[in-house]
């Protein structure tokens, strides 16, 4: 019988195959970046992926997500991402969890099932004690650094937080994790400077014209490019 992970175990070994199948690696967040992670997870051959997420899919985020097209437009994140993973690799083990991860309800996650953490979620908080649940519970962690209102993939770098420069994003967490004792975290950043962008157009009122100054742009390229790479640090790590 064919095995369709077979080119990737020529490059990390039936034993690193193994690993994957027996590895169970959480996404938090499932957006632009995390969805992208979770894509390349599939494909890599991880037996269980957890799903962290309360979104639904909306048609602004067709442009940048992989798991929102026309045909899953108000579904939610979580079941557009399992209905993926399962078209990929029907015999993985799909967790869902439809809520956004917050320091409220960081108690309801048992991060010692985890053999990796992916933080993909945009919320400094959330982000903070994402990481410190995953430190205190022994599971190695990748944060996904700011990705909005970026335009070159290429300037994104795989770095500690402690050599983290330019990104505004990276400065804080940096600061902030310093605080509760951490100085060492695996992030994925860019150097880029942020773009300025346009003035969103069909603005309702003032309200909405705050909402909107407040929403970063994204194209399909950047942070896409940003969980492939978040991928490729887990799957080198986990076959190692």
């Amino acid at each position: 019988m064919e095995n369709q992970f077979i080119r990737t175990q020529m490059l990390v070994g039936k034993q690193g195959i193994e690993k994957l199948k027996n590895s169970t690696v959480a996404v938090f967040g499932i957006g632009g970046v995390g969805g992208y992670t979770v894509e390349a997870l599939a494909r890599s051959g991880v037996g269980t992926i957890v799903i962290i997420d309360n979104d639904t899919v909306s048609l602004s985020n067709i442009n940048r997500q992989i798991i929102a097209t026309h045909d899953t437009l108000g579904m939610l994140k979580t079941d557009a991402a399992e209905q993926r993973i399962k078209s990929i690799n029907p015999d993985c083990i799909v967790i869902k969890h439809n809520c956004f991860f917050l320091p409220e309800n960081a108690d309801s996650f048992d991060f010692s099932k985890y053999d990796y953490v992916v933080d993909a979620i945009d919320t400094v908080s959330g982000k903070i004690e994402l990481v410190m649940k995953a430190i205190s519970a022994g599971a190695p962690i990748i944060s996904s650094m700011g990705a909005g209102n970026k335009l070159d993939p290429t300037q994104f770098e795989v770095a500690d937080i402690s050599k983290t420069s330019v990104c505004p994003l990276a400065r804080v967490m940096r600061r902030e994790l310093k605080k509760r004792g951490v100085n060492h975290l695996k992030v994925v950043y860019s150097k880029e400077q942020a773009v300025t962008p346009f003035e969103a157009d069909e603005i309702k009122d003032e309200k909405d014209f705050a909402r909107r100054r407040a929403l970063p742009g994204s194209v399909a390229f950047v942070p896409s490019v940003a969980g492939l790479i978040i991928a490729g640090e887990v799957i080198k790590d986990l076959t190692k």
